[in-house]
């Protein structure tokens, strides 16, 4: 029954996001998740930019080495995977169940020359088929968030880690629920099964098994830039509109508008890494 429930959680999911990212992989440039920026006013980089700094953040506390194979648990479409790749040197498997972002992150590896280097694979974190031990590092952005079982992912994700293995993720936490039927649009827009606190995040980590090495709270320069997101994604409606249709644009506004309910000190942005012990 577990199993059965499982696969269904991860349907579910999938069909979430190949109904959601044809558009958000336009605005984004290949990676579905949230943005960063210094500043309301003076931090004027593009929404392409904003996003590509978290990939940088959460890629960076990895200290990935080149020739290191790393797990991208919920891949999104490829751009992040092609960014390891090409920077550090390693080599990358992206697993995802959203058919769309897997084919979208195939053509991305093979347009950047890498499919030597970076394979993607459609299927579920919470049972993957590579053997124990099989990677060095795993990055998971906003994809842990997603698990309809938290505790048997962080345990598939330790038990294909090597010993003194990494593990990165970043995820939204709960900051005041003091406006319940806020939160819980919010989390109804986004599929999210828990929205944990920053401790409970590093409880659950370690309840699987990993020791935490460094957290940071960034809440206020990601969540909290919500309104400046909605100014710089509406100057790029026209764009959109005119390669999928407005009404395709509208629905997707539709289908965002529950993210936007809570207040911007409601919900932070957490960055968290750990690692398997050596034992």
């Amino acid at each position: 029954m577990g199993n059965e429930t499982g696969a269904a959680g991860a349907a579910v999911i999938g069909e979430h996001y190949d109904e959601r990212s044809p558009i958000g992989d336009e605005l984004r440039d290949g990676q579905i998740h949230m943005w960063y920026w210094y500043d309301d006013t003076d931090d004027d980089v593009p929404l392409t930019e904003a996003v590509h700094r978290v990939s940088r953040k959460v890629a960076d506390t990895l200290g990935l080495r080149p020739g290191e194979h790393v797990l991208d648990a919920g891949c999104g479409p490829g751009a992040t995977a092609v960014f390891l790749a090409r920077t550090f040197g390693v080599r990358v498997t992206g697993v995802n169940v959203s058919g769309f972002e897997i084919d979208k992150a195939r053509q991305r590896a093979a347009a950047a020359g890498l499919t030597d280097q970076v394979t993607f694979e459609y299927g579920d974190y919470a049972a993957l088929t590579h053997p124990d031990g099989a990677f060095d590092a795993v990055l998971a952005l906003e994809s842990l968030q997603n698990a309809a079982d938290l505790g048997q992912v962080l345990g598939e994700l330790f038990r294909v880690l090597r010993p003194g293995g990494r593990l990165t993720f970043s995820d939204f936490s709960l900051e005041s629920d003091a406006e319940p039927r806020r939160i819980a649009k919010f989390m109804e827009t986004l599929k999210l099964p828990v929205l944990p606190t920053l401790p409970g995040w590093l409880d659950h980590l370690r309840a699987a098994g990993f020791e935490i090495e460094e957290y940071t709270q960034c809440g206020p320069r990601v969540f909290g830039r919500k309104a400046k997101y909605l100014r710089v994604a509406m100057s790029g409606r026209d764009a959109v509109a005119a390669k999928f249709g407005d009404e395709a644009v509208s629905e997707f506004s539709r289908l965002h508008s529950g993210f936007f309910a809570p207040r911007k000190d409601q919900i932070g942005y957490v960055i968290v890494s750990a690692r398997k012990p050596i034992r």
